[in-house]
């Protein structure tokens, strides 16, 4: 079960949530944000090389080991260059397009900004 906090201005715990992001007091009508310290908690995610240097949308980076592709599409070699890579979250973090060989997924662990 969850638990909603108590009214800030009556301190009443029969508040509610409206579905709007706000929570609501029933008893002295008061509406509050939900996330009202949310900005502060979240934190933006960083996604680093093999060398630990930081990447971003946009940047160069280089293959630093010979990765098979799946579905016999052939090798991408170690040193091939990838240009304006694409961040994203999941398990490859990076998007991009290879000459030769078309969109794929890269790990941000098998490159080094360039």
């Amino acid at each position: 079960m969850t638990t909603l906090p108590p009214c800030p201005t009556c301190g009443s715990t029969l508040t509610y949530e409206d579905g709007t992001g706000n929570y609501v007091c029933p008893e002295c009508a008061h509406e509050w944000p939900v996330k009202a310290d949310a900005a502060a908690e979240e934190t933006a995610r960083v996604w680093r090389d093999a060398a630990g240097n930081v990447l971003q949308d946009g940047d160069t980076v280089t293959v630093i080991k010979d990765l098979k592709l799946k579905g016999g599409g052939g090798v991408v070699k170690q040193g091939t260059k990838v240009k304006n890579i694409r961040l994203v979250d999941g398990d490859h973090d990076i998007d991009c397009k290879i000459d030769g060989f078309g969109a794929m997924s890269l790990k941000s662990e098998f490159v080094r900004k360039s």
